[in-house]
């Protein structure tokens, strides 16, 4: 392995612990809403790309009613800023009409994450 090989691989094992800090969300759709509540995360990942802040954005599916969204930040400001931005904002106020029961929202702490590098560089 070349120098630069070795300095890039290196720098790249660095930006995988800049990711400190995440949310996970869980949402259970209302019965007859499962494909609505997918068409809702499905637009959030276009907001999503638009927070700068916001290194890694997931929209999961745990069941046939049971959703999850899991994001990742590298500091506590940008965790505050999603929280606070449009992705929040649209779950919150489309709630009532999909969701059998408010959003779960837990603040986690990234232990570890294996993500491509340049991914990273953007987010802080």
């Amino acid at each position: 392995m070349s120098a630069i090989a070795r300095i890039r691989a290196y720098l790249a094992d660095k930006e995988m612990y800049m990711l400190k800090v995440g949310l996970l969300v869980r949402l259970e759709a209302k019965p007859g809403k499962e494909r609505d509540v997918v068409e809702f995360l499905n637009n959030g990942l276009a907001l999503a790309n638009q927070e700068a802040m916001t290194a890694t954005w997931f929209a999961l599916r745990l069941g046939p009613t049971t959703f999850a969204i899991f994001d990742a930040f590298a500091e506590e400001i940008g965790r505050q800023n999603h929280l606070s931005g449009p992705i929040a904002q649209a779950l919150m106020g489309n709630a009532a009409a999909l969701l059998a029961a408010p959003p779960t929202i837990e603040r986690v702490e990234v232990l570890g994450a294996k993500l491509p590098a340049e991914r990273l560089a953007h987010a802080k």
